[in-house]
């Protein structure tokens, strides 16, 4: 009887399109995940900006006696003015809101603030779109 060493052609053959199914299998299923991964981070860091935003902004609408000393919206650059000389400011130009000359949020589409009165109170509305969401807050000043 012959002793049987070595890899046949065939089973090499076998060897070599399994492996190949294999690895297709395997980039077709990183290429979707990848995919996801970056959907999810583009809407993550809409949310995370969003939040920063409102969180700096709600603090400052909850201070002691703070009132509006001014509030202009016109197209590249809309801003409000605090009694307690903070300035949040929307410019287009960079996509970016900036408190006082600090800047802490980036990748605005779009941002607006109106002042109105209700029951001696001063109230903001902030328009904000980020990430192609848009969300119109209304803040009442203590």
């Amino acid at each position: 009887m012959k002793s049987e060493k070595g890899v046949t052609l065939i089973s090499l053959s076998i060897y070599l399109i399994v492996m190949v199914i294999v690895v297709a299998t395997m980039a077709v299923l990183s290429t979707y995940f990848y995919k996801n991964v970056t959907s999810l981070n583009e809407n993550i860091d809409a949310m995370v900006e969003y939040t920063k935003f409102s969180s700096f902004f709600s603090d400052e609408v909850n201070h002691e006696k703070i009132k509006v000393l001014q509030c202009e919206s016109d197209g590249d650059i809309s801003y409000v003015v605090f009694s307690n000389n903070v300035q949040y400011t929307y410019v287009k130009t960079n996509n970016s809101i900036y408190r006082n000359k600090v800047k802490i949020c980036k990748g605005v589409d779009n941002c607006s603030f109106e002042t109105s009165k209700f029951n001696d109170k001063d109230i903001v509305k902030v328009n904000i779109s980020i990430g192609g969401r848009t969300r119109n807050v209304t803040y009442t000043l203590k």
